[in-house]
């Protein structure tokens, strides 16, 4: 009888997942890779350079609206395949590796796609710098929003900070370990490009000297359409973690911006802490609630840190399941 090859399954299986443990160690222990390597700069690079091309200026004479989305929508096709291609090059070439090795070298690859510890250390930082005055929290809060901060009283750069936090729990960290569940390296590096396009290209109206309003439209609404699930799912690892009689308002409370996605976790950490959350000029997030202090800061940290490990265990969870049915 032809001796049977041992069966490699159960091995395969633990690929993603380890992979998964991987990225989030080397988050943890080493942050952030420096700029010259990162993915996600080059995304920003490509953008950058096509952004002035493809974005009439303003004041320019009047363009049909097909022209400008058409040039974004193609622009935007064209970096997503470069995006997918590279990365689904890059884990096929593995394919044939230990299976321990593919699981170190895809979980290095896919570190750069997510991003928790930056995100909490700037946070923290924008809370420090307001124990030092608020003139330094405000200035540490400017790299982190692009709303005008010279306004802002203590209590709104504590909102805005506890906010960024909510919104960027999903972009920066749920939705790219949701899409690599589901699509593996290219599903988290196609959610990275598109998210970091609708950061450069995805506001309406006038920036740069540009109008985006058509130009950045399809960027706007890939973004959308690729953080639908992951917004709400990263709202229900918050709930579950910190669940509250409050909760019961979160879908009328996240529909109160005009995101359809960045509400959920936005509005479910402003009910979990049972503070407010506002944008001026804006909305407001339980809005009867008190404004956050210090410790609700501390608290809001707690438990995105909480969420991150939760989502990471949920994904390695559906790796295996899937790789062994």
């Amino acid at each position: 009888m032809t001796k049977q090859e041992p069966p490699v399954a159960e091995g395969l299986a633990v690929v993603a997942p380890l992979a998964v443990l991987v990225a989030l160690a080397i988050d943890r222990w080493l942050g952030e890779p420096p700029t010259r390597w990162h993915p996600v700069v080059w995304m920003g690079h490509y953008l950058g350079w096509l952004g002035p091309r493809i974005a009439p200026q303003a004041g320019a004479s009047t363009l049909p609206a097909f022209r400008p989305w058409l040039g974004g929508a193609v622009a935007w096709c064209v970096g997503a395949a470069a995006v997918c291609g590279v990365a689904l090059a890059l884990q096929s070439a593995m394919s044939e590796w230990a299976w321990w090795a593919q699981a170190l070298a895809l979980g290095a690859l896919l570190k750069p796609l997510l991003a928790w510890r930056m995100l909490r250390d700037e946070v923290q930082a924008v809370d420090t710098a307001l124990g030092q005055g608020l003139a330094a929290g405000r200035a540490r809060l400017a790299w982190l929003v692009s709303r005008d901060v010279a306004s802002l009283d203590e209590s709104q750069v504590r909102e805005s900070a506890i906010e960024t936090l909510a919104e960027n729990l999903n972009d920066s960290v749920v939705a790219p370990l949701f899409w690599f569940a589901v699509a593996g390296l290219p599903g988290a590096a196609l959610y990275r490009f598109a998210n970091t396009a609708d950061a450069m290209w995805g506001y309406p109206g006038e920036r740069g000297g540009r109008v985006w309003t058509w130009a950045g439209h399809w960027a706007a609404r890939a973004d959308d359409v690729l953080s639908w699930v992951p917004a709400r799912l990263t709202a229900l690892l918050l709930a579950l973690l910190r669940p509250t009689a409050r909760l019961r308002a979160l879908p009328a409370q996240a529909r109160l911006t005009p995101s359809p996605n960045s509400g959920w976790p936005m509005a479910c950490m402003a009910l979990a802490l049972d503070v407010r959350l506002r944008k001026p000029g804006g909305y407001s997030l339980n809005a009867q609630a008190r404004a956050p202090i210090a410790t609700d800061v501390a608290q809001a940290l707690q438990l995105a840190g909480f969420a991150v490990g939760a989502v990471g265990l949920l994904a390695g969870l559906l790796l295996v399941w899937g790789a062994l049915t």
